[in-house]
């Protein structure tokens, strides 16, 4: 029997083992021993401490004082080329910025990948609601605002997609019915603007635009996320409209 076909050895090829070590880092899982790894990885001991020492020695996994591994900062390095977020980012940022002046509060950047939505960029209101997102995170489009807007202009074979597989309920609010999900998304796509109330967390409502790209189509989402206490998403609208735009202009440029 051939290296990596046995279960115990998880993934067969030797790419597929190092990826899996690298897969078994997640929001809940940041500092990990070398034997928890190995079990999330589905590898053996042996094959894992290998594995994490090219890691070390490249720079994708560090080790802290406590002994624990972690993802390594080159690791980010590499991942920040990727060419669909290094000019998004570059483009984002100033109006971004503008919004968060004109609101004080999180402002968030996210592209589509599958059926999930991944934030790319964000900035943190100091005394704004907490948010359960961070760059690097994914999530399911059917719930935050900028899914929806990235869902809503999605191509067809993707909104079926994910309105046919079972949507995740977060809080009481969460919108889990296929049907009022598709009212939902041809109301995105009629105003140009989502609102997603107490979806996500039941103090939390955001408001998202699309962002479109040179040949006009929607690339990313830029939102910002509000107590929802006292929010009025229609007050909020047009900053979000206009700082959208401003960054679909600098991408056409």
């Amino acid at each position: 029997m051939g290296e990596g076909s046995t279960a115990a050895d998880g993934p067969r090829t030797a790419s597929a083992r190092l990826l899996a070590v690298l897969d078994a880092f997640d929001a809940e899982h940041r500092a990990l021993t070398l034997s928890a790894l190995a079990r999330r990885a589905r590898l053996p001991v042996s094959t894992t401490h290998r594995l994490v020492g090219d890691l070390l020695a490249w720079g994708g996994l560090e080790r802290g004082d406590d002994g624990l591994l972690r993802v390594g900062l080159h690791l980010w390095e590499v991942a920040a080329l990727a060419p669909r977020t290094i000019g998004l980012r570059e483009a984002a940022a100033p109006s971004m910025g503008d919004l968060y002046e004109a609101t004080h509060e999180n402002v968030q950047l996210a592209v589509r990948d599958g059926l999930e939505v991944v934030f790319v960029e964000r900035i943190a209101g100091r005394h704004a609601v907490p948010v359960l997102t961070r760059v690097g995170l994914r999530f399911p489009m059917s719930a935050t605002g900028v899914g929806l807007v990235l869902l809503a202009f999605a191509p067809r074979e993707v909104q079926e997609g994910a309105l046919s597989a079972p949507l995740e309920r977060f809080t009481e609010r969460t919108v889990v019915d296929p049907r009022r999900l598709r009212s939902m998304l041809a109301d995105v796509r009629r105003r140009g603007i989502a609102v997603s109330d107490r979806q996500v967390t039941m103090d939390a409502l955001s408001v998202a635009a699309p962002v479109r790209g040179p040949d006009g189509d929607v690339v990313a989402a830029l939102s910002v996320v509000v107590q929802a206490d006292g929010a009025e998403p229609q007050a909020l609208a047009p900053a979000v409209r206009t700082a959208a735009a401003a960054i679909s202009r600098a991408l056409a440029r």
